[in-house]
């Protein structure tokens, strides 16, 4: 009989998921993973990692199956919330739930539960996994590949979360809950009588909860103020003569750069706390009033500690159709679709999760990568994710320059 350990978090998608697998002839063991003490920046009401806990252990004890914590918040520290602070600090928005998900989920505590004894590990993800096989024509071994697929839940598919995964990390990892919808899923935890089955969906940080976000990170990025500049939409910027260029390449480039801006460049509208508490196409929190439309902020610049704003949702400092991924921060879950330098491939990618998928291409250069969007895209944000697509298959992901 195989083993299964599922991460049981106190939810219903991971209940449900260690049901299923039970029904299926799996021995499954539930483990929870406890990573965070500080709840002095949580909202408590909204994620108390205690009744998680003691959920996941009623649901255990319902299903029959063994149950134990166990305690990452040394890892989940120095490999989230460290990396988080760091980021933030040099002005980029990082995604701790993909972070989550490829150093905590399916590494820290993948490593964990193979110790235990386990064939694979389980979570509560809306989304599949196939497997084929490739023959090398050259020596005829073959070889198992691992698709990562979308959920068909289209409203609650989690595919882009798991975009930085491995070949390695998908060999171990099944996903029950993929070929279902959200309703279904709570039909299920009802049948059962799961103490879920009624539960919100938990928001905020892998595993902390919700928190309050400039608290959190006035924990180690101290308050600093400086001013908000309201940006017109009629900056020279957005009207520049477009050059001709000599290669594709100097053509995107041209087009992945982010305007520049200066002070001079608008009119002081406001003061903050800190530039590096804000990120591109937030609305809230700058409490600025008096203007025609909502101010958005376009850009931080963290050295010089100012905002710069622009109003209405449609103003072109928030939009451009082409970004670029560094060689470094390039990851192929199809390791076997990896582009060579000059290659390119259409694509469906999207720059953050429930973003519809939109129709791109990549095109592979020596020092990374870059994603030229059909559309242009708002919010193209440094430190996040884009992940791209191969019809409902990821394929790849990056880090967003």
């Amino acid at each position: 009989m195989k083993r299964v350990i599922v991460g049981l978090s106190g939810g219903v998608d991971s209940s449900v998921a260690a049901y299923l697998l039970k029904e299926q002839g799996y021995e499954v063991i539930g483990l929870f993973m406890k990573n965070w003490h500080d709840d002095s920046v949580t909202i408590s009401d909204e994620c108390p990692w205690l009744e998680d806990s003691n959920d996941a252990m009623l649901v255990a004890d319902k299903l029959g199956i063994p149950f134990q914590t166990v305690d990452l918040s040394v890892q989940y520290k120095e490999r989230i919330v460290d990396y988080m602070f760091n980021e933030y600090e040099k002005g980029r928005t990082p995604n701790p739930d993909v972070l989550c998900n490829r150093e905590i989920k399916f590494d820290v505590f993948m490593d964990i539960a193979l110790e235990l004894g386990a064939d694979y590990v389980a979570t509560g993800h809306y989304c599949r996994k196939a497997t084929s096989t490739s023959v090398s024509s050259q020596d005829g071994t073959s070889k198992e590949i691992h698709h990562l697929l979308a959920g068909v839940d289209n409203n609650k598919d989690q595919s882009y979360f798991l975009c930085q995964l491995s070949q390695a990390q998908l060999a171990k990892a099944l996903f029950p809950i993929g070929e279902l919808t959200k309703p279904e899923v709570r039909e299920i935890a009802k049948a059962q009588d799961l103490i879920t089955a009624e539960k919100k969906d938990s928001q905020g940080l892998c595993f902390i909860g919700k928190v309050r976000l400039p608290e959190f990170l006035q924990q180690q990025l101290k308050p600093k103020e400086g001013v908000i500049v309201e940006v017109a939409d009629t900056f020279e910027t957005y009207n520049q003569t477009i050059p001709n260029f000599d290669s594709k390449e100097n053509e995107l480039e041209f087009f992945s750069k982010k305007p520049e801006y200066a002070i001079a460049d608008g009119k002081v509208v406001g003061k903050h706390q800190g530039a590096h508490y804000f990120t591109k196409g937030q609305r809230k929190g700058l409490g600025v009033g008096g203007t025609v439309e909502p101010l958005f902020v376009i850009d931080t610049d963290v050295k010089d500690n100012i905002i710069y704003t622009g109003q209405g949702k449609n103003h072109p400092g928030l939009y451009r159709n082409v970004l670029f991924v560094n060689n470094n921060e390039l990851h192929w879950v199809r390791e076997d679709l990896a582009l060579a330098e000059g290659e390119t491939m259409p694509v469906l990618a999207r720059i953050r999760y429930r973003q519809a998928l939109e129709k791109a291409t990549i095109h592979k250069v020596a020092s990374g990568l870059y994603v030229e969007f059909e559309n242009k895209q708002s919010a193209i944000t440094e430190g996040q994710f884009v992940a791209w697509y191969l019809e409902d298959e990821l394929v790849g992901s990056g880090v967003i320059s």
